[in-house]
């Protein structure tokens, strides 16, 4: 057995990128930047910033570009993934991002409100995990 899994929480660093691609299907991108701090032997205050590359597809591509902001704090939810790619100089190329499963915004409630949009419209478009049956002649076991 193997598990795959990142949590994140961290500050959008820039508003997301999102593209339609030819087959329909939506792609996200921004970056997320969290940080640690410690202090070191000297007793001054260090901060340790970490940038990680976001991907988000389909669906919840759509809401990120709709509600995902510069500065806003996210938990974040996905897998590690590597790819390699080539250059415009033709240099191999590695790069490793988080492909995200599920986001939430955090914050103040104020602040996640003026995305100048509605809560109860987010709560039901990131609902789109389907609920499991409720009677016990429904479950498919």
């Amino acid at each position: 057995m193997s598990i795959n899994k990142v949590i994140l929480v961290g500050h959008v660093g820039k508003d997301p990128d999102v593209r339609y691609l030819d087959n329909g299907v939506v792609k996200c991108t921004f970056s997320l930047a969290t940080s640690e701090n410690y202090k070191n032997k000297a007793g001054e205050k260090v901060t340790n910033t970490e940038w990680h590359n976001i991907v988000i597809w389909r669906d919840l591509a759509k809401i990120a570009e709709t509600y995902v902001k510069k500065g806003m704090q996210l938990y974040l939810e996905g897998k590690i993934s590597t790819r390699s790619y080539q250059d415009k100089d033709g240099v191999q190329r590695r790069i490793t991002e988080i492909t995200a499963d599920s986001f939430q915004m955090l914050g103040k409630k104020q602040e996640v409100q003026q995305t100048g949009e509605n809560e109860e419209k987010l709560k039901s478009e990131t609902s789109a995990v389907e609920e499991p049956p409720q009677d016990a002649d429904d479950l498919p076991f």
